[in-house]
């Protein structure tokens, strides 16, 4: 089963544009992958359409700096199991009154 994606996002990049970084987690995957990122614009969208869907939207300006590093559709690296995975649980404990949370 596929999770929907988690976006993270600060309030801006260094270059004083927002950002977002959007990952999705499927159990038959080692690990989470970057579904979606960007700047500008294109962040907005990202966060935008993630609102829309009702997803959670999380911020953190660290770990979309590391995240903005990995590829799309790649896997995020052994590195960072720890940060997302403390997120995910986070997040299902938030969710704890339904089967599986909405992530995005």
């Amino acid at each position: 089963m596929t999770n929907p994606p988690t976006t993270n996002k600060p309030m801006a990049s260094r270059r004083g544009r927002p950002s977002a970084v959007a990952i999705a987690y499927d159990k038959s995957d080692s690990a989470p992958r970057v579904v979606a990122k960007g700047y500008g614009t294109l962040a907005e969208t990202i966060i935008r359409t993630a609102k829309e869907h009702g997803l959670y939207v999380h911020e953190s300006s660290e770990l979309v700096g590391l995240l903005m590093q990995v590829d799309l559709d790649r896997h995020i690296p052994p590195q960072l199991y720890l940060a997302i995975a403390e997120l995910l649980a986070w997040l299902y404990r938030l969710e704890a009154g339904k089967d599986r949370p909405e992530l995005v």
